[in-house]
């Protein structure tokens, strides 16, 4: 009569077969490294991990991934400060008209997209110093952060004079030391 058992090769899996595979006579050995964790045997990595974790630990990424990250932090946090902000969309020449719900959206977008613009600066210089700083000292401690801070807050700065370059590194330095220290 019908008979429910379909032979074998005809495109369904036998579980025999996936278990010769995985614990069978058919399973490949992994090539593995001695004292890759401590004593811990691990197996060796592909081409592939070793590329995308050169790419993924470069300088370029890093600063890119800040860039980005800056970007949105930037526009949201920029858009928040819009909607509290009582003044958005008044005009000065003209302080009893109210605003429409277009002015108020346009200069929430604006304000959105100027935060947005500063964050992924501040973020893209901090991650770039930082990185070569590391990468020149060959440490990663606390010393990298404080040292890049100094450099992207003096950069900053030193577009308003010696002065705020000076206050400028402080200040960056010593939120770098608060925060990093709070992190690790």
């Amino acid at each position: 009569m019908g008979s429910n058992v379909t032979p074998p090769g005809d495109g369904t899996l036998q579980y025999s077969l996936i278990m010769q595979h995985l614990v069978g006579d058919k399973r490949r050995p992994v090539e593995l490294i001695p004292g890759g964790l401590g004593g811990i045997p691990t197996p060796i990595k592909p081409e592939e991990q070793k590329m995308m974790e050169r790419v993924m630990e470069s300088c370029g990424f890093k600063a890119a991934l800040a860039c980005v990250g800056g970007f949105v932090l930037g526009g949201a946090f920029g858009v928040f400060t819009a909607g509290i902000d009582t003044n958005v969309g008044f005009d000065p020449k003209d302080p009893l008209r109210t605003p429409t719900a277009k002015e108020v959206l346009r200069d929430m977008g604006q304000r959105g997209m100027s935060y947005a613009k500063n964050f992924a600066i501040v973020g893209a210089m901090f991650s770039c110093t930082e990185c070569l700083v590391e990468s020149y000292r060959g440490k990663s401690d606390w010393k990298n952060s404080v040292m890049s801070g100094c450099i992207t807050g003096g950069a900053i700065g030193f577009r308003a004079g010696l002065k705020a370059g000076v206050l400028g590194c402080g200040g960056f330095a010593a939120f770098s030391a608060v925060i990093d220290y709070y992190l690790r």
